[in-house]
Order: C-alpha cells, then sequence, then structure tokens
C-alpha cells in the first residue's frame, strides 16, 4: 500500500438484460466528461509527465483569453498575499 498511489477502481462485468448492444455505446459505462478534449487525464502516471503535460496543454491552448485570465488572477493573488504579510508595495509605484 503506497503513500502516493491511487487504487484503481474495480471493475465488474455485468451486462444488463435488455441492453442493445448496437447502439451508440454502452450507457453504464462511466467516462470522464473531457477524456476527448485533455492528455493530463487518463492512467495514473508520474507527477513529472503530469505537470510537463499540464504546461504543453497551456502552451498549446488554442483559447487564449483563458491563458490571460489566468494570468490575471494569480497576480491579483499574489499581490493580496504581499499586502498580508504587509509587504511594501510602494516599490512598485513610481512617484
Amino acid at each position: 500500500m503506497g503513500i502516493l498511489k491511487l487504487r484503481k477502481n474495480k471493475k465488474f462485468s455485468y451486462t444488463p438484460r435488455y441492453f442493445d448492444d448496437k447502439g451508440d455505446g454502452n450507457p453504464f459505462e462511466i467516462k470522464h466528461k473531457f477524456d476527448d478534449f485533455r492528455k493530463t487525464i487518463g492512467p495514473n502516471t508520474g507527477l513529472k509527465t503530469k505537470f510537463l503535460n499540464a504546461l504543453d496543454e497551456l502552451k498549446n491552448n488554442p483559447d487564449k483569453q483563458v491563458n490571460k485570465r489566468i494570468f490575471i488572477i494569480i497576480a491579483i493573488l499574489v499581490v493580496i498575499f504581499l499586502a498580508i504579510i504587509e509587504f511594501d508595495l510602494s516599490i512598485f509605484i513610481s512617484k
């Protein structure tokens, strides 16, 4: 039993009695909402691989507004943090 390893879910071979297998997929299949769009979701890989995949998605994201919004939120949080620890913010403002 590892501290950092996640357990895999158990898979059962349940097939409903009146299920038509020729339809559009199994209604009982649990699939993540973003599996088709993201690389970071999938089997458990190392922390370094997940981090590199996340950076790659950030760089190659076609929606630039999202990246801009994330940077603005991070900047606001940094300023709030500096105000909480009473850092002298006057060095950023020219007189």
